[in-house]
């Protein structure tokens, strides 16, 4: 490449040269990059960062060597970067096997990234005395790596780090020493590390904040031994390969955790989530999707006050009383119910929720597919965002959604609806209308209006009619494209010359035909001779006995 090849650009700030073949730093040209701020150099042959000596870093913030031949840092290497200021460097895939000791010594970046390194204490010894936000030392699975062990993981307690990734590797002798460099770690991320349980005794753990331990065998949650991070703001226990059993009070010592997410674990409780959930007053976001069936009794989450999402989806909901199991959450703004097979005629289900913003109750069935004017919704008038798609909803009554003044946000698509469902929304203005994949042929005109006020709508995927019957909705469709989404797939069911044509595309002629005003002449000139000779006959009648 020519030295003016990227003369062009005026402020050239990103600059990506990945899978081109390069082996040597000097290949990039230089002139005109003064503002970059990211060079990837990722998949190709680099085996030296060796940067030229007027190349200019002093812009830099990302850095990416992932997946070359580098597999030696020397002090020379990382001097030309002295220039970048919170740089993020990845060396991910490069199987680092050497670094020159002190080549980072009083460094500061914001990232570092050494993922699929095959002994991690050559990366943490060569780390000394160097400063980053983020060290990422994760591995793979097609990659033969180490077991970690204590003594790998000391060089660690001389290199200032607030977050730190370990996922997929295998620890060996697990005991709180292996922890004793990670005091001052704000967050840990131990996903897929084979974890079973984690050692007891673990001490000054007191500044990690976040705690990732997706995709481990724990069996019950006791075994994380909660009370060795008792600052816990955010834990995830996503994934995890075993049956998860909640315990009692297992992580009652987490008296700042406002985040968990304990989804896809296979959890089975008969009676929560109180006893489980002990203590945990400040809780914000909770997670309990895609697990076994829970029980629910009434104020199932009283130990969880402050909660403000609560998400539900793919868990069987069995709702063991007749009030809300959510009633005390005055807070909850984002409510996930989707795929609980509720029992959708128990109007009480929603009642004491007034924050309630955000309620998604799709895959849930109503008795007969229809909703009724008295109904579980008539409890959350705060809603802004309801989603009822996939519900095999038939009808709904005209009131069904009358005290839903503040919807901006209406999802009744994949259902059974007919177009005269869409009376229920004539009290609403300017939302977002999703009527997708329905049953609806005709819309009558009395009905235009009430579409004419949303702001976007979408009617894609049903079998809409596209005869003079509907010619009034087909013209209103082609003066309001602007209003609606999925017009490609907005098209004619019938008939059968219309097939799949798009109603944009629709040109009907609904007005009288030449032949049928021919045909219509004929008939008024037969009417009319016939209408004369009717009148002659009586008359003659009438006046031939005079």
């Amino acid at each position: 490449m020519a030295e003016t090849s990227f003369n062009g650009p005026k402020s050239l700030k990103h600059l990506f040269l990945i899978q081109t073949g390069i082996s040597n730093l000097d290949f990039i040209p230089v002139h005109n990059l003064e503002n970059l701020e990211s060079l990837h150099l990722g998949s190709n042959h680099i085996s030296s960062i060796k940067f030229p000596e007027n190349f200019p870093t002093q812009n830099l913030k990302v850095l990416d060597f992932q997946n070359n031949a580098i597999h030696y840092l020397s002090r020379e290497d990382i001097k030309v970067l002295r220039q970048a200021t919170n740089l993020s460097l990845n060396f991910n895939g490069n199987d680092i096997k050497g670094i020159e000791p002190g080549a980072f010594h009083s460094k500061i970046f914001q990232s570092l990234n050494f993922g699929g390194a095959f002994n991690l204490s050559v990366i943490l010894n060569g780390l000394r005395n160097s400063t980053t936000q983020s060290l990422w030392l994760g591995t793979f699975e097609d990659i033969d790596d180490q077991e970690l062990t204590s003594a790998m993981l000391e060089g660690l307690c001389e290199v200032s780090v607030e977050s730190i990734n370990l996922q997929k590797h295998h620890f060996s002798g697990l005991s709180s020493t292996t922890f004793q460099c990670f005091t001052q770690l704000r967050e840990l991320d131990l996903t897929a590390t084979h974890l079973q349980e984690l050692p007891s005794g673990i001490e000054g753990m007191n500044s990690l904040k976040k705690l990732v331990l997706n995709v481990n065998i724990f069996d019950q949650l006791c075994q994380i031994n909660a009370a060795s991070f008792p600052s816990l703001t955010d834990l995830y226990i996503k994934g995890n390969m075993r049956k998860l059993d909640l315990g009692a009070g297992c992580l009652e010592k987490l008296e700042n955790l406002q985040k968990l997410d304990l989804s896809h674990s296979d959890i089975e409780a008969s009676d929560c989530c109180n006893l489980q959930l002990k203590n945990l007053l400040h809780l914000q976001y909770l997670n309990l999707s895609h697990n076994s069936p829970l029980g629910l009794q009434n104020q199932a989450f009283e130990e969880c006050p402050q909660l403000e999402r609560l998400d539900l989806a793919f868990t069987h909901l069995r709702v063991n009383a007749p009030q809300s199991p959510f009633q005390n959450l005055r807070l909850l703004q984002v409510l996930n119910l989707s795929h609980c097979l509720l029992d959708t005629s128990n109007q009480h289900l929603l009642a004491g929720l007034p924050n309630l913003r955000h309620l998604n109750l799709q895959g849930n069935r109503f008795p007969d597919g229809s909703i009724p004017k008295a109904n579980l919704l008539q409890t959350v008038g705060s809603l802004e965002v309801l989603i009822l798609s996939f519900c095999d909803l038939l009808s709904i009554d005209q009131q069904a959604f009358h005290s839903l003044g503040k919807l901006s946000h209406v999802d009744l698509s994949q259902n059974s609806l007919p177009g005269n469902s869409i009376d229920a929304l004539s009290h609403l203005k300017g939302i977002y209308l999703n009527l997708a994949a329905n049953s609806i042929q005709v819309i009558p005109p009395r009905l235009l209006p009430i579409l004419s006020q949303q702001s976007t709508i979408n009617l894609s995927h049903n079998p809409l009619d596209c005869t003079c019957s509907n010619v009034r909705f087909i013209m209103w469709y082609k003066e309001n494209l602007h209003k609606l989404e999925g017009s490609e797939e907005t098209t004619c069911a019938s008939p059968p010359s219309l097939r799949g044509v798009k109603l944009s595309d629709v040109k009907l002629s609904c007005g009288m035909t030449a032949v049928g005003i021919f045909f219509l002449i004929v008939f008024l000139f037969l009417f009319t001779i016939l209408l004369i000779f009717s009148v002659k006959y009586l008359l003659r009648k009438k006046y031939q006995h005079i």
